[in-house]
């Protein structure tokens, strides 16, 4: 294991068993959304595993194998995808519109890269990126809390083995908090009674995802391609999440035009395998932030172990049986690290709260990001993360100094 002494925290690489397994517990954070997306939409849950698992191999590809992220299902794009179904009765349209979403990314990416990064990092300030990365985490808090309060008495056993593995574990075993307390709660959930094993038995060993080809419709295409307008401002957020976690300036290296072209890829490779969006994920973020391992090749084994379970569905079943206190008790730590990592960059940076500009850009960001604010132009809706972060850019641009 060799260590090199980063701005935040400790860099860790590993290698062998140790990486698998690391690289499982990263496909076990990210599985329960990444499904959830093509559950809700009508898409092929196996195909929405193959395509995050090779869309977060080409991001790393194009990012020249330097960002440890994991793409997985956009939730921004599931309603125009159901609008998309409901009025043409194929969800090929829909893919269709992915695709071109991903290509409106790679057009943003050229925007960004002839602006310059500095350009775009004077519209990024600790006071605005601080803020956006607390909406992050505790936009997503009531969707633990939901998952969590389903059964708490189970939540709290994973949360205890979480803490107990990150605080008094010693070794290897401090490493991977999150694979403990999801096979805690899993085998806590056994003994209780609280899981249905059918979807098990039903299941066939192995199984081809259902790939298919997207149409192309421009109706459909204006009611999908817009959304990446507003996903734009969310991927900047979750990059710069990720970079305040490992320590790095990824806007600058290698560069927020790369980041943004790793993913449009990604989303158009998926829309013509007939798999939805794809996006950085909080929950692979928040699992950097509480293991300190920020070696990008976990994350690339992690997209493999994706690649291969979607071939493999009896697998997929037993992951589809993890219940939801189980996930809600990761997810109200890991969500809330991503918020602890925002406070973290305001106190880092000395944001000096005593200046009135300071307090409204920060109080603006939080309140319109978590209280669920939104604007809707057209067939594009800004709200979210989105919309908190164009208010807050330019509200701090706007705003006068106080003499």
């Amino acid at each position: 294991m060799v260590e090199f002494q980063e701005t935040l925290g400790v860099y860790t690489s590993v290698g062998g068993w140790k990486k698998a397994i690391l690289g499982l517990q990263h496909f076990v954070a990210m599985f329960g959304a990444t499904v959830l997306v093509p559950l809700l939409t009508g898409l092929d849950p196996l195909v929405s595993l193959f395509t995050a698992g090779l869309g977060t191999l080409i991001f790393h590809f194009i990012t020249k194998k330097e960002v440890p992220v994991f793409l997985g299902s956009s939730f921004a794009f599931i309603g125009p995808i159901l609008i998309v179904k409901s009025q043409t009765g194929d969800l090929r349209y829909a893919t269709g519109g992915i695709v071109a979403a991903g290509s409106v990314y790679i057009l943003l990416a050229f925007l960004v890269k002839f602006i310059g990064v500095e350009r775009i990092k004077k519209l990024f300030p600790p006071v605005v990126t601080g803020p956006m990365i607390m909406v992050i985490g505790l936009s997503l808090s009531p969707v633990a809390i939901g998952w969590a309060s389903q059964n708490w008495g189970i939540s709290i056993t994973v949360i205890v083995s979480v803490i107990l593995a990150s605080t008094v574990f010693r070794g290897f075993f401090n490493l991977i908090p999150v694979l403990i307390g999801v096979s805690v709660g899993y085998f806590a959930s056994i003994i209780t009674g609280n899981i249905d094993f059918t979807p098990i038995t039903n299941s066939s060993w192995i199984s081809v995802p259902k790939f298919m080809f997207p149409k192309f419709d421009l109706s459909s295409i204006l009611l999908v391609a817009p959304v990446a307008l507003a996903t734009f401002m969310e991927h900047i957020g979750d990059i710069t999440t990720n970079g305040a976690v490992v320590g790095k300036n990824f806007l600058v290296k290698p560069g927020l035009h790369k980041t943004l072209i790793g993913d449009g890829i990604a989303t158009m490779v998926a829309g013509f395998l007939g798999g939805p969006a794809n996006t950085t994920y909080s929950e692979n973020t928040g699992v950097l932030a509480l293991t300190k391992v920020y070696d990008p090749s976990v994350l690339r084994m992690a997209a493999i172990f994706a690649i291969f379970m979607s071939f493999l569905s009896k697998f997929g079943s037993i992951l589809q049986t993890i219940p939801q206190p189980v996930i809600g008790g990761v997810s109200l730590i890991l969500f809330g690290m991503i918020a602890s990592v925002g406070i973290r960059t305001i106190v880092n940076e000395k944001v000096d709260f005593s200046k009135p500009k300071n307090l409204i850009v920060a109080s603006l960001i939080l309140t319109i990001g978590i209280g669920g604010a939104s604007v809707k132009i057209g067939t594009v809706e800004l709200k979210g993360l989105a919309l908190a972060a164009l208010v807050g850019i330019i509200a701090n641009l706007l705003i006068p100094e106080k003499n």
